[in-house]
């Protein structure tokens, strides 16, 4: 036992000399992605349809190997084609070589417009490339260069992969790449050149079949024939002046007045610089064949005008400068200003502060005398006068950051009704809109939380942004701000409406601003019908009922029955009334009038009390109801209005409201404060139904409240009994304690609910205090709008679909981000790029139509084909022109470069001595109707045996290109490994 346990307890030490290097491991890394993205075999399938390279999808897949501590970066490159099924095919076929090999002599995708270099070099489908994964790294050693092309070589042959697998080799911006391909007996290797200067005898097609030759190496005598593609490019820059069709707009016409005021609320629209920099005509041979054509140093056959196929691309500028962009622009930038008004225009705060005091004083000892003093008049003198003399004291009268003629144009573009003597008696002015109301475009205000465009504040909105770019910038806005928000307060002392508001409650769809001016022409409105009823009154008149009541009243009443006093109240709102004291209702006279009126016997007696009292403040009779305790007829009573409030009044409310909690005192103090309404409603049917009770108010207000049920009483006749609600007979229900506190007061006697002077005060401080940034961020959203309007209507003139599939992006986008109260500024510079890239396209159209002549065209065919042609070379990367040089649009094209040659025949002869070629070269082109080709590019093509006479004949291709910064020739060159 003993002997056997000796050898467990020795420890044996052992060392494996197999241990994997670092180049090893890389390959193995290799070969493990091309396992996992299963690239392993031969991959037959169906030949490239004609540009297939450009219309089809590209997709990629990315992993990370590592060479010791190098990162690469490997990445499959592949077009997405449908499957097919080579099942059979790789039966009969074993030994066929590989796909991307055929794909080499493919001539349905040369020279594609939009692909990787890789693609245009070699017209593979797929391929793999293995990068330095940082961009600043390089592989640049000729060693390391040559450890990583036998790392893919060997990597190829163990797993028997059948895609191209490149290496980027030396600095990225080179675009440097070697790489192989391996099939059954087969192997192509791809090589690269790369030169900055150029031989002379390589930039001819001579020059070139002597490099192909001499490469392929071929043994045979009689070589197979070469098949030669050739495309050269010509770039056209100086356009000429007059085919950018843009006109600047007349400023010195807008300062004059001259153009008029509507002027201001036109946004303008366009490119100020030629959104097209350069056209590039591309003259294609796509299939020539060695010997039947003749390009060398002396001579070439290859005249552009004579090329079978001809295409274009055009370069686009990069940021051309829009209008319409720029307006809006400036206009978001006001946003991010700190400064207050005050600040902007020189005005001191602490300045004359004695005197201001003093006028206000002033103001109150005049509103305490019995004498009714016409306030508004000095108030409002006085005040422009003090802001006028301040302005001119800081910067003077002829510093003024708007000069009177564009501050009275704008004026009387805002303010319409200011050109006649008497103001008008509309709130709207729907004149200046060029949209009907009920239209898509015209409603948008209500998806943008803006204002209708027909509206004040749109038009304000348009104004501010032109006089933010052409009139005096951030000073300007202020300037006329305080104009406005003056002629604000005129208004309102003076009885006139605002125009271009719509009548009744803000609308709060709109923004802010806009419920603001239309709380204040609410306010307007009740003053005015206010001090109008003072006018009636004063000197009897009997003002006449609403024409939809008037028919309603003669009919049920007959004109005998009216009395005298009623005749005045029929059909009057409450507001139609008034006293000289209304605001201080509380004063001895009105107190001892009620007294008079018996109004105190309420508190002695019920309904038979009651019933004595005077009617007052009728509107019409009810129907069939009449008063449970008397029979009487009911009438329905003149009422005061709801208040009309702003989103922030109600939120400012709400929060009120939710702050007093769930308390039984906090929700009988809430009732209370949402029951004013309903105590004012009261106390009207009271005054107008002498005797009524709570079931008769209840009957008229809320009659699902008042239960009626058929009984039979004694004598056995069927009669009505009705009966309030479950809900009212609660005890200390809110609208018994209402009925039990109200007095019969008419409506015109009550305490008003909405007080709007007060109200009118509250919405002129806001407007006061308001910073042009605050100011900006209200109107911004009309600009926005205004601007999508602006745009949708130039589309329609071009009609382009990119165009209106980014215009309803831009939509949703800005209805989402504009109805939050504070959008991001990142959001809203997203919405206003998108804007500009709009206005960009459609410039870039007009540009194109204008230089193409699409509107001298005189037959409709030749027209709508040029149009074709227009839109496709804005969507499309390459054009192809129907015809070549023969063609409508290539004579177009051709006329073109004729007047840029001729144009350019001008220029000093240094130019034309920095231009690439030969003297001979150069003196030919000097006459020719084009310039010397900005690229040249050649692909030959043929298919030989190599490296012996005997072995597999194979593809050879070889690509060339020529610029003037830079030479590159591309080669993939195969060779039968079998039999060499």
């Amino acid at each position: 036992m003993a002997a056997d346990s000796e050898p467990e307890s020795e420890v044996f030490e052992m060392t494996d000399f197999t241990t994997a290097s670092e180049w090893e491991r890389f390959i193995s890394r290799v070969e493990e992605v091309l396992n996992d993205w299963k690239l392993i075999g031969n991959s037959l399938g169906k030949p490239l349809e004609k540009g297939i390279f450009t219309s089809g999808t590209w997709e990629e897949k990315s992993d990370e190997i590592f060479f010791a501590d190098f990162k690469f970066s490997i990445t499959h490159h592949y077009l997405v084609l449908e499957s097919t099924d080579t099942e059979g095919e790789d039966e009969v076929l074993e030994d066929a070589i590989p796909q991307s090999m055929k794909d080499l002599l493919c001539m349905n995708n040369d020279f594609p417009p939009r692909a990787h270099c890789l693609v245009r070099w070699y017209g593979l489908r797929e391929f793999v490339v293995i990068a330095p994964a940082a961009h600043s790294d390089a592989v640049l050693s000729e060693s390391k260069c040559n450890l990583l092309l036998s790392s893919v070589s060997i990597a190829l042959g163990n797993t028997g992969c059948q895609v191209p697998l490149f290496v980027q080799i030396l600095h990225k911006w080179r675009r440097m790449y070697v790489g192989e391909c391996q099939g059954p007996g087969v192997r192509t290797d791809f090589e690269m050149v790369h030169l900055r200067k150029v031989p002379n005898q390589y930039t001819h097609l001579s020059g070139l079949l002597d490099i192909f030759k001499s490469k392929i190496g071929c043994p045979l005598t009689p070589l197979p024939p070469v098949s030669i593609a050739i495309r050269f490019t010509y770039v056209l820059q100086d356009w000429q002046q007059y085919f950018w069709p843009q006109q600047p707009p007349d400023i010195d016409a807008l300062v004059g007045g001259e153009v008029g005021g509507l002027e201001f609320g036109k946004l303008p629209f366009g490119a100020c610089e030629d959104p097209i920099s350069e056209l590039h005509l591309a003259t294609t041979w796509p299939h020539l064949t060695e010997g039947i054509i003749v390009d060398n140093d002396v001579y070439s056959d290859l005249d552009p005008i004579q090329a079978p196929h001809w295409s274009v691309r055009v370069r686009k500028a990069d940021n051309p400068q829009c209008l319409l962009g720029d307006f809006v622009t400036e206009f978001f930038k006001i946003c991010r200003r700190k400064e207050s008004t005050d600040e902007i225009l020189g005005r001191s705060t602490f300045e004359e502060e004695g005197r201001e005091m003093a006028d206000i004083t002033h103001a109150l000892s005049k509103l305490t005398e019995p004498t009714p003093v016409p306030i508004h008049k000095l108030s409002v003198s006085n005040m422009v006068h003090t802001a006028k003399k301040k302005i001119r004291k800081h910067r003077g009268a002829e510093e003024s950051p708007l000069n009177n003629d564009v501050l009275n144009t704008i004026l009387l573009f805002l303010f319409p009704d200011a050109a006649s003597e008497k103001p008008l008696e509309g709130t709207t002015s729907a004149d200046n809109s060029n949209l009907p109301s009920d239209s898509e475009d015209y409603n948008l205000y209500n998806q943008f939380k803006s204002a209708p465009s027909d509206s004040l504040t749109y038009k304000l909105a348009l104004c501010l942004c032109m006089i933010n770019f052409y009139h005096g910038g951030l000073k300007g806005v202020a300037h006329l701000w305080q104009e406005f928000v003056l002629e604000m307060r005129f208004r309102w002392e003076n009885n006139f409406l605002i125009p271009g508001l719509a009548s009744g409650a803000p609308d709060l769809r709109c923004c802010l601003l806009h419920q603001k001016l239309q709380m204040l022409n609410c306010c307007i409105e009740r003053k005015k019908a206010r001090d109008e009823g003072k006018k009636i009154s004063t000197s009897d008149t009997i003002t006449s009922t609403r024409p939809g009541d008037a028919g309603k009243i003669g009919d049920q009443l007959g004109p005998d029955h009216l009395k005298d006093a009623e005749k005045g109240e029929l059909g009057k709102s409450w507001d139609s009334w008034s006293d000289s004291e209304e605001e201080f209702f509380e004063c001895l006279s009105d107190t001892e009038e009620l007294k008079g009126n018996g109004q105190e016997s309420s508190k002695k007696g019920g309904p038979k009390d009651m019933a004595n009292l005077k009617p007052e403040g009728r509107l019409y009779q009810h129907g069939k109801l009449t008063l449970l305790h008397n029979g009487e007829p009911l009438y329905i009573p003149v009422t005061q209005e709801p208040a009309p409030m702003t989103e922030d009044l109600l939120e400012e409310q709400s929060e009120v409201l939710a702050k007093l909690g769930t308390s039984a005192e906090g929700a009988h103090l809430r009732a209370r404060m949402q029951s004013a309404c309903l105590l004012s409603d009261m106390e009207s049917f009271k005054a107008a139904n002498p005797g009524c009770l709570l079931e008769d108010f209840v009957r008229w207000y809320s009659p699902r409240d008042y239960i009626e049920e058929e009984v039979t009483d004694d004598k056995g006749n069927v009669v009505l009994k009705g009966e309030l609600s479950a809900r009212m007979k609660i005890p200390s229900n809110m609208w018994v304690e209402a009925w039990e506190t109200a007095k019969p007061i008419p409506a015109r006697r009550q305490r008003r609910l909405f007080d709007d002077t007060r109200e009118a005060e509250k919405v002129l401080h806001y407007l006061a205090i308001q910073k042009p940034a605050d100011l900006a961020r209200h109107l911004l959203p009309c600009v926005i709008h205004a601007a999508v309007l602006k745009v949708k209507e130039e589309e329609s003139l071009e009609n382009i679909s990119s165009v209106k599939k980014i215009i309803r992006q831009i939509i949703s986008h800005s209805s989402k981000v504009l109805h939050f109260p504070n959008p991001e500024d990142k959001k809203l510079e997203e919405i206003i790029h998108q804007i500009i890239s709009v206005e960009a396209i459609i410039a870039r159209a007009r540009s194109l139509k204008a230089k193409f002549g699409t509107e001298k065209c005189e037959q409709e065919e030749e027209r709508e084909d040029l149009e074709r042609f227009v839109s496709c070379l804005l969507e499309q990367p390459e054009v192809l022109v129907t015809g070549a040089g023969r063609g409508h649009a290539g004579k177009i094209i051709h006329k073109l470069f004729v007047n840029a040659q001729r144009a350019a025949a001008m220029a000093p002869p240094e130019e034309e001595l920095k231009r690439t070629g030969c003297p001979e070269e150069r003196r030919q082109n000097s006459l020719s109707d084009f310039p010397l080709p900005a690229g040249r590019e050649l692909i030959l093509r043929t298919t030989v045996s190599r490296p012996a006479p005997y072995s597999k004949a194979l593809p050879q291709r070889m690509y060339s290109v020529l610029t003037k910064e830079d030479f590159r020739l591309a080669g993939a060159f195969s060779s039968d490994t079998s039999f060499f």
